[in-house]
């Protein structure tokens, strides 16, 4: 597991390894919830961010200099980071938010991929002045000992090292997924196989998995996790000279395995790319469940987020089941069932709340001067089920909204519809009466 303080690998100080999070790009498959905040800003699990996750792991890795590339509507995730991760002054560590810009003869195009972003911001990376460089994304949840994906790295004298996990055959068309030795070296490559024959080549030899200490029922292939770790020179080596080569899964590291040791390093825990609407909903609903796949109440390894002085949650004879209450949430005579409600949520008497995603607010409301004719939060005798609400939403009363596989993605006036869920945009305003699904 991973340590709360600096640990060394193959005699190696984690010191000399520096994290680059990768937030991705306009996080069209997550809209609307991207519509005003980048991907890695999108909130998680009523309090969170999606970047806490990657952020937290680096920090009980040992690892204290970190940067964080997006270039779509920075401004929240760099107000997070700012506020919640601060290192003293003697640890000589940062986080540090490198958005998309301009610069005199280097272009002015916008990243084409998730290796151009690194590149475009070596400039600013290279300050970092460590050995090895974590690439990770800023949309996936697990929970991951960074410190034994670089023991494996220089165990192997590997240049680049994949994290990789068992996955089905399903599940195979949507990664990156690789064909190993019997000594963790990667001999195949193929990013998002979709073709039946380039999958059966890809099948990993159940010995492998044998020695590798990973239950491979039913999960026949490796898939890249999107985490990878480079030694400094060779990252910068393979950016500069290869200007074409925009993305590590289908460029950068397929490209690699003549030229460079690249090897595997194997997980076998919880892993979850939240990419999309219907992931992010489902991920949610299941953390609400009696057992969740990832566990917040994790002391020795808690993810960190930005700390808010609010009150308890307040809940007057309201019946909840299978629910994530967040501090500062006022809950009356409401029924809440398998939902998250996000800090700052007001639910009001005899709504009725099922499977639902609700952000919460970002501020306090004075009902009596709010100037609006609907109040901030869900309105009594409202009803919603398979639905994610965002920030500072406003609800009437006698609303009903019900999300559903049967209904078609679509815009409506303050909601949109993504795979058969109900998304109500941030400060948005349901009227009274309204019915929408």
């Amino acid at each position: 597991m991973a340590k709360n303080v600096p640990t060394r690998t193959g005699g190696e100080s984690m010191r000399n390894v520096g994290a680059i999070i990768l937030g991705g790009g306009q996080g069209s498959r997550l809209y609307p919830l991207t519509k005003e905040r980048a991907k890695p800003a999108v909130p998680l699990c009523g309090r969170y961010r999606l970047v806490d996750i990657p952020l937290s792991n680096c920090i009980h890795s040992g690892i204290n200099r970190i940067v964080v590339l997006t270039q779509f509507n920075s401004h929240s995730l760099n107000r997070h980071i700012t506020k919640t991760y601060n290192f003293d002054a003697f640890s000589r560590g940062f986080v540090e938010v490198l958005s998309a810009e301009q610069t005199k003869g280097e272009g002015s195009d916008w990243f084409q991929g998730t290796a151009d972003a690194v590149r475009k911001q070596l400039i600013h990376i290279r300050d970092m002045g460590v050995r090895h460089y974590i690439v990770l994304s800023g949309d996936q949840l697990y929970r991951m000992d960074y410190s034994a994906l670089m023991d494996t790295h220089l165990r192997k004298g590997a240049d680049i090292t994949v994290a990789a996990l068992p996955v089905g055959r399903k599940d195979a068309q949507g990664f990156g997924v690789m064909k190993v030795r019997q000594n963790g070296r990667i001999r195949d490559f193929v990013e998002k196989p979709s073709a039946s024959n380039a999958l059966d080549g890809l099948v990993t030899p159940k010995k492998v998995f044998d020695e590798l200490g990973l239950d491979s029922e039913g999960k026949p292939y490796l898939a890249s996790m999107g985490v990878y770790a480079f030694n400094a020179g060779v990252l910068e080596d393979l950016l500069l000279s290869n200007p074409g080569w925009d993305d590590f899964g289908k460029e950068i590291i397929p490209n690699s395995l003549g030229s460079h040791k690249v090897f595997a390093h194997t997980f076998a825990g919880f892993w979850k790319d939240i990419g999309t609407v219907r992931s992010y909903f489902d991920v949610s609903m299941a953390m609400t469940s009696k057992n969740p796949p990832f566990e917040f109440h994790d002391q020795a390894h808690p993810v960190y987020t930005h700390n808010r002085s609010l009150p308890g949650v307040k809940v007057s004879q309201a019946t909840v089941k299978d629910a994530i209450l967040c501090a500062g949430s006022r809950i009356d005579r409401a029924t809440i069932t398998s939902s998250i409600i996000g800090i700052r949520s007001i639910i009001r008497p005899r709504a009725t709340v099922n499977r639902c995603v609700v952000l919460g607010a970002q501020y306090f409301e004075d009902e009596g001067r709010s100037g609006s004719e609907v109040p901030l939060g869900i309105g009594p005798n409202t009803k919603i089920s398979n639905a994610i609400i965002d920030h500072n939403a406003r609800i009437g009363k006698g609303v009903v909204i019900a999300g559903s596989k049967k209904l078609k993605d679509y815009d409506g006036d303050g909601f949109a519809i993504r795979d058969g869920i109900v998304v109500v945009l941030k400060n948005a305003t349901i009227p009274n009466g309204a019915t929408i699904g």
